[in-house]
């Protein structure tokens, strides 16, 4: 599906970053990156021009094909790697140690989570930052963006339980504006998570 996606030549959800991502780059820990669901590589460009080693994760050969090649274009360094997440969390390559985690939009089964999350968390450096946006199931309905199973979906009590062993800075449940690429259009119902490894 996500191959079929990203293989028109545009960029399906833009090549810009994701606005809550642009606006805390800043309390990000320095170092390395790793950008699950990375997709086409706009967040994973975008922290490789901010002087972040970047590792972006995603199942699609293709997306990443266009994120080396929007990489290329900003002269910027980006590693991808297409490999399943509940895998490659479990590889010597996955278990890091990473500075940050970046999740943007990135939408797995429970049953996934159950296996990424614990991982991610435990491949956190001391004082590692795990960042996310995600819909909520008040997304449904909305024709705006993402997917249409709830499973899929995050709430604030959802993240508190599947990362568990991280301390919250910001963990908020909002309705925004969301404008990126022709996926990602209109009012939106998101989760966004700023958590921090002790």
């Amino acid at each position: 599906m996500w191959d079929e996606r990203y293989a028109a030549e545009d960029f399906v959800f833009g090549t810009e970053p994701n606005d809550y991502l642009r606006a805390n780059v800043a309390g990000l820990r320095p170092g390395s990156v790793c950008c699950i669901g990375d997709g086409e590589g706009r967040n994973g460009v975008f922290l490789a021009e901010h002087g972040l080693t970047v590792t972006s994760v995603d199942l699609s050969s293709v997306g990443l094909e266009k994120a080396a090649r929007l990489a290329a274009s900003r002269q910027v360094p980006l590693t991808t790697i297409a490999a399943d997440l509940a895998h490659w969390v479990t590889t010597p390559a996955g278990r890091g140690p990473w500075g940050n985690v970046v999740s943007i939009f990135c939408h797995l089964p429970s049953a996934v989570r159950a296996v990424v999350y614990p991982a991610l968390v435990d491949a956190l450096e001391p004082g590692g930052v795990f960042l996310l946006e995600a819909y909520t199931p008040d997304q449904l309905g909305r024709g705006t963006g993402g997917p249409n199973d709830t499973d899929l979906l995050l709430t604030a009590a959802r993240l508190e339980v599947e990362l568990a062993g991280l301390v919250f800075e910001h963990l908020e449940e909002s309705i925004r504006d969301v404008r990126e690429g022709a996926l990602h259009t209109g009012t939106a119902a998101v989760v966004q998570c700023i958590a921090r490894k002790p």
